[in-house]
């Protein structure tokens, strides 16, 4: 059987795997990894079309879109990134013959009814929430926790503390012990 065909890989495998898509970024283009950024500069594209002078105006915004005199360019390595995770993740699902289908996991149905609505409205308040808090931390997950801790910077693993104990103290307060014993 093709590695391509399992349903699941190994972590070590995959952690493997993503380490030497590090090194290749940074020596290559000299990078770390993230996903982030993307978010803000697309927003600040989009936002460019109906209201130039606000961005133009925006410090933020001009971090990483640059000037209208000195222009960065918005679509980039890390752009093309985010665009394939979704194609990636299609292939795997079809190269693995992955048949789950599930919408509304069962602990989720359990807990708080068996709504697509609401677990997709929940789902993307979250998204939402993380994405703001990664702006702020000036990163996400992948550019704190994988670039940071494969540099061995503290604040990487500090990072990657804090999201392990938020994750877990979240799904405490979402599920409780039951969520514990589940599966």
């Amino acid at each position: 059987m093709s590695i391509f065909a399992k349903a699941r890989w190994s972590p070590y495998v995959v952690g493997a795997l993503l380490g030497v898509l590090s090194w290749v970024t940074f020596a290559t283009m000299d990078k770390a990894l993230g996903t982030s950024t993307t978010m803000v500069r697309a927003v600040g594209v989009a936002e460019r079309a109906v209201a130039p002078e606000h961005v133009a105006g925006n410090a933020y915004f001009t971090k990483y879109l640059g000037t209208e005199d000195k222009p960065k360019p918005w679509f980039e390595w890390q752009f093309a990134l985010v665009l394939m995770l979704p194609v990636g993740a299609f292939i795997a699902a079809k190269l693995g013959k992955s048949q789950i289908r599930e919408s509304v996991p069962d602990l989720w149905r359990e807990k708080f009814g068996p709504s697509k609505a609401k677990r997709w409205a929940v789902a993307f308040g979250a998204g939402a929430l993380m994405i703001f808090g990664a702006r702020m931390a000036g990163g996400c997950t992948s550019g704190h926790g994988l670039s940071g801790g494969l540099q061995l910077a503290v604040s990487g693993w500090l990072f990657t503390g804090a999201l392990f104990a938020a994750g877990a103290a979240t799904a405490w307060a979402a599920y409780g012990r039951k969520g514990a014993n589940h599966g």
